[in-house]
């Protein structure tokens, strides 16, 4: 379902707008666009940060040293 949606740009947006639309990209699929990549930066940078913190998680990173050891002895080579 497509939604109209009104914003008053402040002088940086209008700046950015008008460089995306310089070429004759409409205002509708610059902004569009923009938001998709906008989305997609956000969700990279959740991701990366709840990778960070399980990476951090002492108790985390033990349980995976174990699993690994685990692993190791299993080897049949």
């Amino acid at each position: 379902m497509a939604a109209t949606i009104t914003f008053r740009p402040d002088e940086d947006a209008r700046l950015a707008l008008e460089e995306l639309t310089a070429d004759g990209t409409p205002v509708s699929t610059a902004v569009r666009n923009a938001l998709i990549e906008a989305a997609a930066r956000h969700g990279r940078a959740r991701l990366r940060a709840e990778a960070e913190a399980v990476a951090a998680d002492p108790h985390d990173r033990a349980e995976a040293d174990q699993v690994l050891r685990d692993m190791e002895a299993l080897r049949a080579w």
